[in-house]
């Protein structure tokens, strides 16, 4: 799966919640709880980089980038805007 795919799954989850999904509690709960998920998420990666294997890497890795879309989409800004910015401070 890619980042834009996984961004359109989140986005539909926001515009059409239904009760037994994880995303959707998520923007129910509003923008506090998902930044403090992000945030959590953030120091799991951190403590799994430090003492942890490459797979419990990947994992935390995986939920901070899944944490960071929902927020994205929470907060109105699109995948292609990191993208633009990483871009435009590559040159």
């Amino acid at each position: 799966m890619n980042i834009q795919s996984l961004y359109e799954i989140i986005q539909d989850r926001k515009n059409n919640p239904t009760e037994k999904s994880y995303t959707a509690s998520l923007f129910a709960n509003g923008l506090p709880k998902i930044a403090q998920k992000v945030g959590e998420e953030g120091v799991e990666v951190t403590i799994a980089a430090l003492v942890q294997d490459d797979q419990r890497v990947i994992e935390e890795v995986a939920d901070l980038t899944y944490h960071t879309l929902v927020l994205l989409a929470a907060r109105g800004i699109a995948p292609e805007q990191i993208f633009a910015e990483l871009e435009k401070r590559h040159k």
